[in-house]
């Protein structure tokens, strides 16, 4: 067996990845176990490629969800233990694990952000060739969202309607709302917190920023709500305009500089800050998407908006996530469990294989999130896909899970091969 050695996080909040680095996984619920297993070979034959043995990953498994169920017993899906070991390694990736709506546990995806401190999550949202989408230039779409990933309403902080800590808390507001001389609220309202913070703000922004810079994007959207949430979404506008203007200001200008400064042309090195409107962002992914690199939002926002761009370029389906702070990082599919189709070898491994290709690149091993991209557009454009892509693609051949990721290893080792 294998051995591998623990990652380690510098003061910077930068991994520094051995040769052999330890990895946890979390398997999944639902159609977990399938994607997973289409996934880890792709991944592993990457790096074996690229490297030619040099370098390779020490996978270590990590219980949650209905694993964990059926060891520590139903009502503990996301043991200590468990969130422990993904802080110890320092990098995790996970498949989809299940929440009950209306009840049961709380979202164990939540849960591990705050647990963590997992605050920024990150979402690129760019066209794969071959793949069928419902708008006319899909490949224009080209964006990273990064979504502040702990507060907000997903502080989960509210009481349900009826309640004795709800009332107590619209009796409180109410007195406050006489006393301005506006309308009351409802005693029998349910009721919900929506926190934000500058520090939570500032050190999303700031993540975005650096993020552009190092990547030559040219700039970074602010989405916000703050015409209507002035002291919450309004003060995450600002915040991160304070951010850019206090930490990056030799490499920053706002809209309003670089058209009068400028002249409409950013300088190089430069990147531009701007904002947006939450609702008016979503027809501007639309109508002209080309025109935004990084986005950086608020909580809310960024789920809706992230699912909305991912639905540009084909759905879910291909769509990658990462949960990142400064001193762990989990990558995770972005779609759900799909209970129904467990076991059955069917589902599109492609959320969670491109999301391994992030983690890849998180860590510096570009070489083989190259090979693992270059495959999956190959396979694609040969019209060897799973269910899914195949309905909505003329000629297609219709493959299981395990086959398609097969394939994508099968162009993975060719590639390799004509490299050496």
């Amino acid at each position: 067996m294998r051995k591998g050695k623990r990652i380690v996080w510098d003061r910077e909040g930068r991994p520094i990845i051995p040769d052999a680095p330890e990895i946890g996984y979390i398997e999944g619920d639902g159609i977990g176990h399938d994607i997973w297993s289409a996934t880890r070979p792709v991944l592993d034959a990457a790096v074996e490629r690229a490297y030619g043995g040099k370098r390779f990953i020490v996978w270590k498994e990590i219980l949650a969800g209905e694993k964990a169920q059926r060891k520590f017993g139903r009502e503990n899906p996301l043991p200590d233990e468990s969130i422990e070991a993904i802080a110890q390694y320092g990098i995790s990736i996970k498949g989809p694990l299940t929440t009950p709506v209306g009840g049961g546990f709380r979202s164990l995806n939540v849960t591990l952000r705050q647990r963590l401190d997992l605050y920024a999550c990150v979402r690129p949202v760019r066209y794969m060739p071959g793949v069928p989408a419902p708008v006319v230039h899909p490949e224009r779409v080209n964006v990273v969202i990064f979504r502040e990933n702990t507060e907000d309403v997903y502080a989960g902080v509210e009481w349900p309607a009826g309640s004795e800590e709800a009332r107590s808390v619209l009796e409180h507001v109410n007195e406050k709302l006489r006393r301005a001389g506006d309308a009351e609220l409802s005693l029998e309202s349910g009721v919900g917190i929506k926190p934000m913070s500058a520090f939570n703000t500032s050190r999303l922004v700031r993540r975005a920023i650096a993020y552009a810079l190092e990547n030559g994007l040219d700039s970074v959207t602010l989405v916000h709500k703050g015409n209507i949430m002035k002291y919450t979404e309004g003060a995450f506008r600002d915040w991160g305009y304070q951010v850019a203007r206090e930490e990056f200001s030799e490499r920053t200008l706002t809209e309003t500089e670089l058209y009068e400064r400028c002249d409409g042309r950013v300088p190089e090195g430069r990147i531009v800050i701007k904002d947006r409107i939450a609702d008016a962002m979503f027809q501007q992914l639309l109508l002209r998407p080309e025109e935004y690199g990084v986005i950086a939002t608020p909580n809310l926002n960024g789920d809706y908006l992230s699912d909305a761009a991912a639905a540009q370029v084909g759905g879910l389906g291909m769509a990658p996530g990462a949960n990142i702070g400064d001193q762990c990082a989990l990558f995770e599919a972005t779609h759900g469990s799909a209970p129904k189709y467990a076991g059955m070898d069917k589902v599109n491994p492609g959320s969670l294989i491109l999301s391994g290709v992030e983690m890849l690149r998180f860590m510096g091993w570009k070489e083989a999130a190259d090979l693992v991209v270059k495959a999956v557009i190959r396979t694609i454009e040969q019209g060897t896909v799973t269910y899914d892509l195949a309905r909505q693609m003329a000629g297609a051949r219709e493959v299981r899970c395990s086959e398609f990721g097969g394939a994508i290893r099968e162009h993975i080792e060719t590639e390799g091969a004509s490299r050496g």
